[in-house]
């Protein structure tokens, strides 16, 4: 039997049409149901709609499942649509009919509504942990590789002098700026839809800023209509913030793959982080950069699958959203686990030194040149001229010594600058009011 379900079953292609893989999926969701559930028979308690006896036993109840799921002993049974279903199915046999009033002045649109802010919520706080590691990691590896030169390209051609420093420095700043996206989405994730019920509210007279405390929300999805219209828009905001991230990641992968080519021949990496072949003794693949870039890619085509996937709904709630599940969960994992093995490679990394000592780089310097040239006076159109006449006729020299002193360069990277840019974003988040809202709610 079906929470919506009256006289008639559904043919049984239906059901496993529409019910698809949220069963599985549903399991992502079951602690923050069960959370959703106590903020709001409080809720219920304080206006009337519970005694105080018939709160305590349902909320004993609801933290004992809370408690299975935890440790792993909680699973839909056989027949049982979803994890709403099945978190009040537990309450009946536990509670009798009297488990059924759990669901009074609420809808499972907005159940699943809040179970999706609630878990999207306590990702992207494990997001942003991820990237403070591997930011952090980068950070350290700037200073430590910051008089390691490195060629820098345009256009994939020589160019001008860089370094490591310069290189992991940028992927920290980079990471920093994806951050500010984040705490965004974060911000549209931490308001509260509870009581919206099916999008058009109730005539009960709920107390929603009670539940928004509880749950340890920032402020409330004001209008209800709204509430449910945020569905959908709301994944596609955090994807968007995940996918900045991603694309950080992904190209720091690609560079990598580069840089470990033996035409470049700048990095390395031992031999267990590397894979072989069948069939080439010498090889050492960057395979792990490989699935990185690819996983990132993916995840950077996710905002625009969302956005399709809702493109001309009207207001209102539709069984397409259900689908964005899907999408968006694997989505966090992925993430999570592609910045955990970046950081595996980065803190294992070897550089090469002196690789600006080989001639071929020897044009790296031109520039270095030409700016001599102007601090004796020269002008630099003509220095320009000078040097490069100079490239033409096989009479250049230079030396390798860099001075490079302005903010962000080679000699000035400005490590902690960046570090306090990172610190201010993530201090935003304030993960500590919710951490305390939800340990006084299972408490």
């Amino acid at each position: 039997m079906k929470l919506w379900q009256k006289d008639k079953i559904a043919l049984k292609e239906v059901e496993e049409f529409t019910v698809g893989n949220d069963r599985a999926l549903d399991i992502y969701l079951a602690p923050f149901d069960v959370l959703g559930s106590l903020a709001h028979i409080k809720m219920l308690e304080s206006i009337g709609l519970l005694n105080k006896e018939e709160l305590g036993l349902l909320e004993k109840e609801l933290k004992d499942i809370h408690k299975q799921i935890v440790e792993g002993k909680f699973a839909l049974g056989e027949g049982v649509e979803d994890v709403h279903s099945q978190i009040e199915m537990m309450l009946t046999e536990k509670l009798g009919d009297f488990g059924k009033r759990i669901h009074s002045a609420r809808s499972r649109n907005d159940q699943v509504l809040v179970d999706l802010k609630l878990y999207m919520r306590n990702e992207i706080e494990k997001t942003v942990s991820a990237t403070k590691q591997l930011f952090d990691l980068l950070i350290e590896q700037s200073e430590k590789y910051k008089t390691h030169l490195l060629p820098g390209y345009t256009h994939l051609q020589l160019a001008m002098p860089s370094s490591f420093g310069l290189w992991f420095g940028a992927y920290a700043e980079s990471l920093a700026d994806d951050m500010i996206t984040l705490e965004s989405a974060y911000r549209i994730v931490n308001k509260n839809p509870l009581g919206s019920a099916a999008g058009y509210g109730s005539s009960f007279p709920i107390n929603r800023k009670m539940t928004t405390d509880l749950l340890g929300f920032d402020d409330l999805n004001y209008n209800v209509v709204y509430a449910q219209m945020g569905r959908g828009k709301t994944e596609r905001i955090v994807a968007s913030a995940l996918a900045n991230i991603a694309a950080t990641i992904s190209k720091l992968s690609m560079d990598a793959c580069l840089y470990l080519n033996q035409n470049f021949g700048f990095i390395s990496f031992p031999d267990e982080l590397t894979t072989g072949s069948s069939i080439m003794p010498h090889k050492k693949n960057p395979d792990v950069f490989e699935l990185i870039r690819s996983h990132c890619n993916r995840i950077q085509a996710l905002p625009n699958e969302i956005m399709l996937m809702t493109t001309n709904l009207p207001s209102g709630y539709h069984r397409d959203l259900q689908l964005i599940k899907e999408h968006i969960i694997p989505a966090f994992e992925n993430l999570q686990a592609c910045l955990q093995m970046t950081g595996l490679m980065l803190s294992n990394i070897q550089v090469k030194k002196d690789i600006l000592q080989d001639e071929k780089y020897a044009f790296l310097f031109s520039v270095e040149e030409v700016n001599k040239l102007v601090i004796q006076g020269m002008p630099f159109r003509d220095a320009y001229k000078k040097v490069g006449q100079d490239i033409e006729q096989g009479k250049f020299s230079h030396s390798n010594s860099l001075q490079h002193t302005h903010h962000g360069s080679i000699g000035n990277l400005c490590s902690a600058e960046i570090q306090r840019a990172m610190d201010d974003i993530i201090q935003k988040f304030n993960f500590t009011k919710v951490k305390i809202a939800l340990q006084q709610l299972l408490s």
